[in-house]
C-alpha cells in the first residue's frame, strides 16, 4: 500500500477547535497520509461543493475522517452549513454502501452524561475516542493502523478442525472435569480445602488416564497415537489450567509436593503393565507423549510466574516408583524418566515421507497454540531441564533431550528468565532452577559444551548455545 488518501470533515467550531484539527492533519501527513483537507486545498475560486463531494467521488480517496464535536453534530443533523451540505453527501454514502470501512468518527467532545457527540447516521457503528486527552496517543495510533488497514489484531487463519472432535475418534469420557472445576473455585477462592479437592482431581486423572490405552494391534499404529494423544487434548488443558491457577493462587510445599505425586502416579503408564506379557517399543508411545508433555507445561507455568522453588522442587526431588518396573524393585528415578524416545513418531516420519526434522517438536510446537501458556515458555522450560541434567548427571543413563529447542532459531538472546538474571538479586531466586550456587558454577559445563566434551543437541545444521541462551557474560553484572 502506498500513501493512502484521507479526507478530513469537521465544523469551524472555534479557533483552538481548528488549531487542533490542523494538528491532527499534520501529524497523519508525518506519517505517511496524504490529508484533503479545506484549509489547504480549498481555495478562491474553487467550487466548494465539488470539494466535498470529492470523500466519494475521488477514487484516490480511500477513507474519511469525520471530527465530531457538539457544532458538527447539530449542523450535521441539523443539515446547516457547510457540514450539513457534507452530512447530505455522506450520509447517503454510508447507508447504501457494502463497505463499511471508508468512514469512521473521531469523537472530540462528549454530552454532560458522558455520552459521544454523534451524528444520528452514525450512531449504530463504532467510532474513535479522542476525548480523553490521556489517550490521545494510543487511539492515534488505532486511526493510523485504520488509515492503513493493518489493525493491531488480525483475524487468524483457519485451522483445520481438532482431531479429538473427529466422528472416527472413539470418545474417551475421564470424568475429571467437575473435579478440576471445583478444584479451580476452592483454589482461586482460598478455600481450606483447596489442597484436598485439588489431590482429588490429580488422583483422578492420573488413574483415569488408562482409559486412554491403545489396543496394540490397530494399525497403522502411528496413525493410531496421533488420534490418541488429539483425543487427550482437553484433558491436557484441564490440567495447564489448574497448574495456572497453583501458580498463581496457590503455591505452596503441599501444592508442589501434589504436583509431584501426580506425576509419580503416572509413571507406569512409561512402561509395560505386569499384566501383558509381550509388547513392541512403541506400545505406549502415546502415554510417552502425554506424560512428557504434561511434565514440560508443569515446569513451564510454574517458571512462567517466578515459581522457582516449585520448579527447582520437581527437577531436585526423584521419583518413587513402587513394585517390579523397569527401573527396578522399588526404584527412585530422576526427572529424565518423563522423556522417552517415541519411535512411532519417527516410524510415521519414514512412511508419510514428511521428511521433518522432529514430528514430536513440531507437535508440541502446534498444541501450544490455545494452551494459555506460549511456546517459548516450553522452551524455556526444555532448555533449563537440559541444562539441570547436565548439572546433575553428565555421566548418567538418563538423558533430557530438549524436543522443542528445534524452534529455538526463532528467540534471539537470553530467555527470559536469564535476560532478568542480569539483576544480582534476581538471579540469586533464579539460580535454585539449576541447582548452582553461583554464576561460576556454570563456566565448566559451558565449556565442555564449548571443547565438545558435552554433547549439544543437533538438528542437521541447527544447535543451540548454550551461553547464549543463558545471557551468561551479563548475568549477575546489575544490582
Amino acid at each position: 500500500m502506498g500513501n493512502p488518501k484521507l479526507f478530513i470533515s469537521y465544523s469551524w467550531s472555534s479557533q483552538d477547535h481548528e488549531a487542533w484539527v490542523i494538528q491532527l492533519a499534520t501529524d497523519l501527513r508525518e506519517s505517511g497520509i496524504d490529508v484533503v483537507l479545506d484549509k489547504w486545498d480549498l481555495k478562491e475560486g474553487h467550487d466548494a461543493h465539488a470539494f466535498m463531494e470529492r470523500m466519494v467521488s475521488d477514487p484516490e480517496i480511500k477513507k474519511v475522517a469525520l471530527i465530531c464535536d457538539k457544532t458538527y453534530v447539530d449542523k450535521a443533523d441539523g443539515r446547516s452549513g457547510g457540514v450539513g451540505t457534507e452530512t447530505q453527501i455522506i450520509s447517503p454514502e454510508i447507508y447504501r454502501s457494502q463497505a463499511q470501512d471508508k468512514f469512521v468518527a473521531i469523537v472530540k467532545e462528549r454530552d454532560d452524561e458522558g455520552k459521544a457527540y454523534l451524528p444520528v447516521y452514525y450512531r449504530s457503528r463504532i467510532y474513535i475516542d479522542f476525548s480523553d486527552p490521556s489517550l490521545e496517543a494510543e487511539n492515534f495510533e488505532k486511526l493510523i493502523r485504520w488509515v492503513y488497514e493493518q489493525p493491531l489484531y488480525k483475524k487468524p487463519s483457519l485451522g483445520q478442525k481438532p482431531g479429538f472432535l473427529s466422528e472416527e475418534q472413539r470418545a474417551v469420557s475421564l470424568g475429571t472435569s467437575s473435579r478440576q472445576r471445583r478444584a479451580l473455585d476452592a483454589i482461586k477462592s482460598g478455600r481450606d480445602n483447596a489442597e484436598a479437592v485439588m489431590i482429588d482431581y490429580l488422583t483422578t486423572l492420573a488413574d483415569e488416564l488408562e482409559k486412554f490405552r491403545i489396543d496394540a494391534s490397530i494399525e497403522p499404529f502411528d496413525d493410531e497415537v496421533i488420534r490418541n494423544i488429539e483425543a487427550f487434548l482437553p484433558y491436557r488443558n484441564e490440567a495447564i489450567e489448574l497448574f495456572l491457577s497453583l501458580a498463581l493462587y496457590r503455591d505452596s510445599l503441599e501444592t508442589r509436593t501434589a504436583i509431584h505425586r501426580f506425576f509419580e502416579r503416572i509413571i507406569p503408564y512409561l512402561e509395560r503393565p505386569q499384566n501383558i506379557s509381550s509388547h513392541r517399543e512403541w506400545d505406549f508411545d502415546n502415554f510417552k507423549f502425554i506424560v512428557h508433555e504434561l511434565f514440560l507445561y508443569a515446569l513451564a507455568t510454574l517458571i512462567r510466574y517466578e515459581r522457582f522453588e516449585s520448579a527447582a522442587f520437581l527437577m531436585a526431588n526423584e521419583y518413587y516408583v513402587s513394585g517390579r518396573s523397569e527401573y527396578g524393585k522399588d526404584a527412585m528415578v530422576p526427572f529424565e524418566v518423563f522423556h522417552q524416545y517415541i519411535k512411532s513418531l519417527e516410524h510415521r516420519n519414514k512412511r508419510l515421507e514428511l521428511r521433518r526434522l522432529s514430528l514430536r517438536a513440531d507437535l508440541l510446537e502446534q498444541r501450544s497454540k490455545g494452551s494459555g501458556i506460549e511456546f517459548r515458555y516450553l522452551m524455556q522450560a526444555d532448555f533449563i531441564l537440559f541444562m539441570r541434567d547436565n548439572i546433575d548427571r553428565p555421566n548418567d543413563q538418563w538423558h533430557w533431550w530438549p524436543e522443542t529447542l528445534l524452534y529455538i532459531v526463532r528467540h534471539s538472546g537470553p530467555l527470559e528468565v536469564f535476560a532478568r538474571s542480569r539483576s544480582t538479586s534476581y538471579f540469586e531466586r533464579a539460580k535454585i532452577l539449576l541447582g548452582v550456587e553461583s554464576k561460576a558454577a556454570l563456566a565448566p559445563l559451558l565449556e565442555a559444551f564449548g571443547a565438545e566434551r558435552q554433547r549439544l543437541p543437533r538438528w542437521e545444521f541447527t544447535t543451540l548455545s548454550p551461553s547464549g541462551l543463558l545471557g551468561f557474560n551479563e548475568i549477575a553484572t546489575k544490582p
